[in-house]
This record gives structure tokens, C-alpha cells and sequence, in this order.
């Protein structure tokens, strides 16, 4: 028996030893902490770092840094920075460069200008050490950035600007580290320079020239290999990292630059990214938070006056000189409380590059232990504010957002319900991926995936076997978080099958495949969709998919005049921009002078940051004949018009036809509003 007992405790030696038994805990920790703040109404990141403190060796000592814990808490942090490059508005990012510029220059300097004197006339620091701290005032981390891509805000100006202000200061403190520590050894010199200019320059044309035509490649190659997909991106990260840290950088910066080169080819709704934020969500972020607070040691309040006072002169310096700098963001550029408070919460915690800028200098016995302490008390009482911080603004703000747009679209869009009938002529999971980029989220309604059955003998076992074909679909709906349901229906034509549904669930978006290639188009197709939109008001898209949505590089519009003024406008114009949102392109248009001013008065009322490029077209079937340049990753949409509408010409009958004859090669989509 004394056996027994001497066995089981073994396995609870302190600290844990055994790799299951650790994780087990790690898992128990991320599972009901968060449960826990969220009773207590305290964001669960601060519940995550405080457990960190509490189980790690600094506290009741269960767990150590190790090798383990490591490995799971870098891949957290490189998560986080990953995330966050993927979730930049690239189009947005580039209007408001400047503002992240600007915003980049005041969270780096003011921080630096102010922790300077106090840490070189207070503290009574050499100039090394003061510059050195006064440095580590300037960096931040991401930590609080779950916090808004919970809440859906992370391609908000302010979000976007803080993101990008965060790299440009995170790398020139990293650079004053490397100064400072190669002047401390003697290798500061033109050699150095020269190394990591040249060492950068390769690392970004790797990034920015070979991975995303390599990504682009193989996503097209194994494009029904779904998870194979996640894995390569994991690698890719992974590898920016090291190549970052090869460079003479961090590797943080190299997982936001992976983040950068795969922004365009992972759409924010598609399943790969939904994928990619509930891993990192579930389990390797949580693990980075935990890292940090094992890092936090009470014990140092205990240790003397001066570590106390080093302590709260480092917090109370980091904390004001990071709002200080979101303030002088808001009086520039006009900014609300709200956003204010955002940017301050995203940039105010300090983490990982903290660390690694103190761990350095006193590895190099530049700084001494009283300021490695106090750092470390500082980055738990910066990580606890920033949390409050940005979670509330956050909130609040998401609120008055929903207060403002909610005239403009409380029955169009809450109320959207789309309809994709599936037929043997469209490439099934392409569709689907269309339809789950542009529906609304906060819909009640499902996506209604259809299939319409002839009505005979064998009805009732087509149905069956299409409702079996169809669960593949539901699951990669659902894999996007995504609400489907499969519709059977019998009906002696497809077209009129599916008017009926249309009208029996009030869908508004019906999305059809186009008709099927047999050496020439088929010539029935125009009468039978004719008897469709005869038959329905809805706005009908029909789509054609050459390559995979994320591959294609513009969206070219082709207007007809007066297509303003057809009564679906809003409604396509706003899925349009959806659609080019999410894929991170530009958009073409091709109009006469009104339809260019309509969507120009449409995108200043619903605030759409997205510049649009305009083309006069002055003879509407001069596109149709192949007189203006398209390119290949060219995606076509062509705005048409029911017999009845008020923009309808003559040359849109059979224009399927019409456009696989020109453009064959290119991926198409034609709009009936």
C-alpha cells in the first residue's frame, strides 16, 4: 500500500514533471479560468496571467519554464502576431499608412523622450541602462488583440493604425538593442550595418516575392486538401520566424510579415481562418498568457525599497507614456474618447519584446537586477490595465457602431437570406465559398443550400441520395461557423423549383452556377434562367469560378447606365464591397460619369474606406468584344438586368454565352438586381 501511495505521489513531485499531467493542468487552467473572470466580469486574460503567477515557480511552483511550456508559449506569441498581420485591412492599412507612421512615431519617441530622464536623473542609471530601459517604454505587445478580434473590430482604422504603429516601434527598439549590446561588445560597426540591411532585404523578398506565389501555388495544387492547407501555413510561420531571426530581428516581426504575405489568399470568412483563430484562440494563445505570468515574481515587492520603487516608477512611466501617445493619435487626427481608449488598450501591454529587451541587457550586464524585477511587475500591472482598458472601449465601441448603422441596414441585411441551388453544372465548394464571403453574419437565417429533384417515380430516392451528396457541403459550412440546411425539393422544372423555394423561405440572394460547357454553352439556359427571374424578384447572381476566390488580384465591374437606379443597388453594390473586403482587392469599374457618382455618394454613406478606380465606358458591348484589357486573375462581374428593368439593353441576351466566348479563361459572375 505505502507503495502505491509512494507511486502516486512520485507522479506529483513539484514541480510536474510529466508531460500529460502538465497539460492536463494547462488545459484545466485555460478551460475554467476564463469561466471563472467571466462570473466575476474580469476579462479572462488577466485571470490567464494570474494563474501563470500562481502555478508557476515563482508561486506555488507546479510548473517551470520548461522546454515544454516554451515551445507551446512561442508558438502563442508568434500566434498573436500572425494574427494580427492576417487580420490587417491591406487596402485600409495603405490609405491610413501615414496615421500608422504618425501613430508608430508618437508610441516610440514620447515613451523614449519621457523614460530617459527619469530612469538617467531619477533612477540614477548610466546612459546605456537609462536609454536601454527608456527603450523598453517603447515596445509593445499584442496582448489584449483576442480581445478585438472577438468582438469583430480588428479592421477598424484604429485597430489597423495601433497594429502597424506596434511593428515600426517593436523593430526600432529591437534595433537600438542590437546598437547598444554590438557598441557594449565592440562589433558596432560598418560591417554590422551593412549585414543587416543586406540580411532584411533577402528575408523580404523571401516573404513578399517567393511565399505567396509558392502559397498561391500550392493552395490551387491541393485545393480539396483542407487541412493540409492549415499545416502549411503553421510551417510558413514558422519559417518567417526563423528567417526573421536570421535577419538580426525578432521573430515576431517575421510572423507578422507572414502574416502580410498570406493576408490576401486567407479570406477573413473563409474556413481556413476560422481554422487559424479557434486553434489559436483555444489553446496557443491561452499558453503564451499563462507563459507570462510565470514570469511574475511577488516577491520582489518584498526585496528591499529600491526594487519597489524601480518597480513603480518603471509602471507608472510605461503606463503614462503610452497614453500620453494615443492622446496626441486622437488630437491629430480627430479620433473619438472611444478610439482613444482602444488604442491606448492595444498598445499600453508590454510582454514579449519587453522582456526580450531587458533579458538581453542583463545578460550583457547592462541593466541590474532591481530593473529585471521591476520589469517583470510591470508587464503583469500593464497586461491587468490593458485588458480593462481595451475590452470595455472595445465593447462600448462595437455598440456605437451597431447604434449607427443599424438605419442602414436593420431589415436588408439582419433579414438576409440566401438561397445556392446545387446542380450538376457549378463547381460546388467554390460556390459555397462565394456565398459564406459574402453573407451577412449576423443573419437569423441559415444559408439554404437546395437541390430540386425531378417529380417522378424515383423522387423520393433522389432525395435521399441528394440530401447524402449535400452533408459534405453543410460540413464545410459549418466549418466556417456558418448556420446551413439542405432543401429537397420536386418540381417537374429546376428553374421553377427554384422560384418556389425562393419565395417559400423569402429568400433575397438566390446564387446559380453557370450553365453547363458541352463544347458550346447551353443554348437553353437563357429561356430556362428567364423563367426564374420572371418568376422572382430576388437578386439573382450566376457564377462561374476558373481558380480558387483568394488566387484573384481585381474585381472588374462592367455597369450598364441607369444601373443606379435599379431598386437592388444598395444590395449588390454592398456585397461587392464585402466580397472585395474579405479577398483584400481592389475593384474596377467600368461606367458613364452618373453610375461613377452614385457609387462614389454610396461609399461615402456607408463609410467605405476602399478607393475605387473608374473607367469611362462609353459603348457598353465594347467589353463584350474584348477591346479593354483584362487580365487572367481578372474576377468579372457584369451588372445586368431583368426584361423589365430600367438599365436593360439588348446585347445582355445570352450573355453567358457572350462572355465565355471573350473570357473564357476568366473567372465571372453575372448580377440580375
Amino acid at each position: 500500500m505505502d507503495e502505491i501511495v509512494e507511486q502516486v505521489l512520485h507522479h506529483f513531485k513539484l514541480p510536474l514533471e510529466k508531460p500529460v499531467l502538465i497539460f492536463s493542468l494547462i488545459l484545466f487552467v485555460i478551460l475554467m479560468v476564463p469561466i471563472l473572470m467571466n462570473k466575476l466580469r474580469i476579462p479572462g486574460i488577466i485571470g490567464l496571467i494570474i494563474s501563470g503567477a500562481i502555478i508557476g515557480p515563482n508561486g506555488f511552483n507546479l510548473l517551470e519554464k520548461s522546454l515544454f511550456v516554451d515551445l507551446f508559449s512561442t508558438i502563442g506569441l508568434l500566434y498573436i502576431m500572425f494574427i494580427a498581420g492576417l487580420d490587417l485591412d491591406l487596402n485600409d492599412f495603405k490609405t491610413n499608412r501615414n496615421k500608422s507612421i504618425w501613430f508608430g512615431l508618437f508610441t516610440f519617441s514620447i515613451p523614449l523622450g519621457i523614460g530617459f530622464p527619469v530612469c538617467y536623473y531619477f533612477l540614477e542609471y548610466d546612459f546605456d541602462a537609462s536609454l536601454l530601459t527608456a527603450s523598453m517604454f517603447a515596445t509593445h505587445t499584442l496582448v489584449t488583440y483576442p480581445i478585438v478580434s472577438k468582438l469583430g473590430i480588428t479592421k477598424n482604422q484604429e485597430v489597423a493604425i495601433t497594429v502597424g504603429g506596434t511593428i515600426l516601434t517593436d523593430t526600432a527598439v529591437l534595433i537600438i538593442l542590437a546598437v547598444l549590446v554590438g557598441s557594449h561588445e565592440g562589433n558596432l560597426t560598418y560591417v554590422f550595418w551593412l549585414k543587416l540591411l543586406i540580411s532584411l532585404s533577402i528575408f523580404m523578398v523571401i516573404m513578399f516575392g517567393v511565399v505567396p506565389r509558392v502559397s498561391k501555388w500550392f493552395f490551387k495544387k491541393l485545393e480539396s486538401e483542407k487541412h493540409s492547407h492549415y499545416i502549411f501555413v503553421l510551417a510558413i510561420v514558422f519559417f518567417a520566424a526563423f528567417l526573421a531571426e536570421l535577419a538580426g530581428v525578432e521573430p515576431i516581426i517575421g510572423a507578422f510579415v507572414a502574416g502580410l504575405a498570406l493576408n490576401r489568399l486567407i479570406p477573413h470568412s473563409s474556413v481556413l481562418m476560422n481554422r487559424i483563430e479557434f486553434i489559436g484562440n483555444a489553446l496557443f494563445i491561452p499558453f503564451f498568457l499563462i507563459s507570462v505570468g510565470m514570469l511574475v515574481d511577488f516577491r520582489v515587492i518584498l526585496s528591499g525599497p529600491t526594487a519597489l520603487i524601480v518597480a513603480a516608477t518603471l509602471t507608472i512611466v510605461a503606463i503614462f507614456g503610452k497614453w500620453l501617445a494615443a492622446f496626441f493619435t486622437q488630437l491629430i487626427f480627430k479620433y473619438s474618447k472611444l478610439q482613444r481608449r482602444l488604442i491606448f488598450g492595444l498598445s499600453s501591454s508590454h510582454a514579449a519584446a519587453t522582456l526580450a529587451v531587458i533579458l538581453v541587457g542583463y545578460k550583457a550586464q547592462i541593466l541590474d537586477e532591481n530593473i529585471l524585477n521591476g520589469t517583470v511587475i510591470l508587464i503583469l500591472a500593464t497586461c491587468i490595465v490593458a485588458s480593462f482598458v481595451t475590452e470595455r472601449a472595445a465593447k462600448n465601441l462595437v455598440v456605437a457602431m451597431e447604434d449607427e448603422t443599424y438605419s442602414h441596414n436593420k431589415s436588408q441585411e439582419i433579414n438576409e437570406h440566401i438561397l445556392l441551388p446545387i446542380a450538376n453544372n457549378i463547381n460546388l465548394e467554390k460556390a459555397l465559398d462565394f456565398a459564406l464571403l459574402i453573407k451577412d453574419k449576423k443573419s437569423s437565417y441559415p444559408l439554404s443550400i437546395l437541390t430540386v429533384v425531378p417529380n417522378n417515380r424515383e423522387a423520393e430516392r433522389n432525395i435521399t441520395r441528394a440530401r447524402q451528396k449535400l452533408k459534405q457541403l453543410i460540413d464545410h459550412a459549418t466549418a466556417s461557423e456558418t448556420r446551413a440546411e439542405v432543401i429537397a425539393a420536386i418540381d417537374f422544372n429546376i428553374f421553377s423549383g427554384i422560384a418556389r423555394t425562393a419565395r417559400e423561405i423569402m429568400a433575397n440572394i438566390i446564387i446559380l452556377g453557370w450553365p453547363q460547357r458541352t463544347g458550346i454553352i447551353d443554348q437553353f439556359f437563357g429561356k430556362k434562367l428567364e423563367v426564374l427571374l420572371s418568376n422572382t424578384d430576388k437578386t439573382v447572381f450566376v457564377c462561374h469560378f476558373e481558380q480558387p476566390l483568394s488566387n484573384h488580384k481585381r474585381i472588374v465591374v462592367v455597369l450598364p447606365p441607369l444601373a443606379e437606379l435599379e431598386k437592388g443597388f444598395d444590395n449588390w453594390m454592398g456585397k461587392l464591397t464585402k466580397l472585395a473586403s474579405e479577398l483584400g482587392i481592389s475593384i474596377l469599374y467600368y461606367c458613364n460619369p452618373e453610375t461613377e457618382n452614385a457609387i462614389e455618394r454610396y461609399t461615402k454613406r456607408h463609410k467605405i474606406t476602399q478607393k475605387n478606380k473608374f473607367q469611362i465606358l462609353e459603348i457598353w458591348e465594347s467589353i463584350l468584344e474584348g477591346n479593354h484589357p483584362i487580365e487572367r486573375d481578372d474576377l468579372l462581374l457584369f451588372i445586368s438586368s431583368r426584361r423589365s428593368g430600367i438599365s436593360y439593353l439588348s446585347m445582355m441576351e445570352n450573355l453567358p454565352a457572350k462572355l465565355e466566348e471573350k473570357y473564357s479563361r476568366n473567372s465571372k459572375i453575372i448580377i440580375y438586381p
